[in-house]
């Protein structure tokens, strides 16, 4: 394994190996205003949510690794404490890389990248009419972590009004991952499709489960189920009853007296298919 002392290497290299390593990333579309009242368009992938009670959205502008800039974005967050993040789909992923172009403070990159300004309605900077979800934010305060390139400066933003396109609701009125088709930041020139590559987990907040040390030694132990499936096993609050089990023999004739390795391969099937108890119940046969 490479190991590595931040110190001994160049930021730039270290630059690669952060955004290479945690990713991908969302992106902050931010649009920002100087108190000239000029428009500022530029994407950041040093962002996320971190609070709903008050909205609480971090992005940082880090300082130019290259020559020790700042962005015009951070330039402008503080001179007006105002800002709207706007979310980046696949539809507007090449409009929204265009616009991360170092062009100078008085081009406007709405215009450059072929965007609409949409006015906002508590703040001054402007929204992207083509972003699917669109939040006007106020500045509570920018946290400086250094003043060498590379250096971060994080954007504490509360939400204080957002905009959401109803063709991307589903019939529960919540955001369709699908829908949205979302797209992420990864090392070098690589983005990702969210929707593309999603599956899920169900959360283990209310049902306490088992744990994986409580799944019977010779599970644990198998040369076919992996961790990953171990996990799935353990997500469980009880096991299937003996009478569960029983019936499920009585439907699955041909899985009885199964060696330990093939019960664990039929297992790993219906995890695959996200069929949880079926799993158990093969595992449990006798």
């Amino acid at each position: 394994m490479l190991t590595i002392n931040p110190k001994e290497i160049s930021t730039g290299k270290l630059h690669q190996y952060l955004l290479g390593a945690i990713a991908p990333r969302p992106i902050a579309f931010a649009s920002t205003i100087d108190k000239e009242g000029n428009p500022n368009l530029s994407p950041f992938s040093f962002f996320n949510v971190f609070g709903a009670n008050p909205p609480t959205l971090i992005f940082s502008p880090a300082r130019s690794v290259r020559n020790n800039t700042t962005k015009h974005t951070l330039d402008n967050a503080e001179e007006v404490k105002e800002v709207v993040i706007n979310v980046v789909n696949y539809d507007i992923v090449q409009q929204m890389s265009l616009s991360s172009t170092m062009y100078p403070k008085e081009v406007n990159e709405f215009v450059k990248a072929g965007l609409t300004m949409l006015p906002s309605e508590e703040v001054a900077p402007y929204r992207v009419a083509e972003s699917p979800v669109q939040f006007e934010c106020k500045v509570k305060d920018i946290i400086y972590t250094g003043k060498e390139g590379g250096a971060g400066n994080l954007i504490v933003c509360e939400v204080v009004k957002l905009h959401i396109r109803e063709e991307i609701l589903n019939e529960e009125g919540t955001i369709d991952q699908y829908k949205i088709d979302l797209v992420a930041r990864a090392g070098g020139s690589f983005y990702s499709r969210a929707r593309d590559g999603f599956f899920e987990i169900a959360k283990p907040l209310t049902a306490l489960g088992i744990g994986v040390d409580q799944i019977p030694f010779e599970i644990r132990n198998s040369t076919v189920l992996t961790g990953n499936n171990l996990g799935m096993l353990g997500n469980v609050e009880e096991l299937p009853t003996k009478e569960s089990v029983n019936n499920f023999a009585e439907e699955h004739p041909d899985l009885v007296g199964l060696s330990e390795e093939k019960k664990h391969t039929f297992a790993q099937e219906y995890l695959l298919k996200n069929d949880l108890e079926s799993a158990w119940k093969v595992l449990l046969l006798k």
